[in-house]
């Protein structure tokens, strides 16, 4: 599947917003974001520098992310699941803004609150999951 580069960044940026929902970025979610960045095109010294400033840059938009195509925002929020999962604990601020996301890309809110309980059982993993974004690049 072809992604937009507008797409692309609007990943990014959103598993960027959920790492920093909790004011700390662990290792797993560290590897989950670099992972997905260089899937999508971008280079590993850039997202190094977004991950070793995230906590601190105030300029980033914390608005949900609308995606062009339903299929990419349907992979977004199943990774996003799964990037909120691979802390030590889920806190409401990440569910409430995936949702929040889910709802302006029209994905159903059923399959969602689905996807919340089959991701719980990834907290407190050690090996990040495969990321559904490798399935439609």
């Amino acid at each position: 599947m072809n992604i937009a580069v507008i797409d692309k960044s609007s990943y990014l940026r959103g598993l960027l917003i959920l790492a920093r929902k909790n004011n700390h970025i662990s290792k797993i979610q560290k590897t989950i974001i670099l992972q997905a960045g260089k899937r999508l095109g971008f280079s590993s010294s850039f997202c190094e520098e977004i991950l070793n400033t995230l906590l601190h840059n105030a300029c980033l938009c914390e608005e949900p992310i609308k995606f062009n195509s339903y299929a990419v925002a349907k992979s977004f929020i199943a990774d996003g699941l799964k990037l909120t999962c691979s802390g030590k604990s889920i806190i409401d601020a990440e569910l409430n803004w995936l949702r929040r996301s889910a709802e302006i890309n029209s994905v159903d809110l059923k399959w969602f609150n689905e996807q919340v309980k089959n991701c719980s059982c990834l907290i407190n993993t050690n090996v990040p999951t495969q990321l559904t974004l490798y399935s439609i690049i």
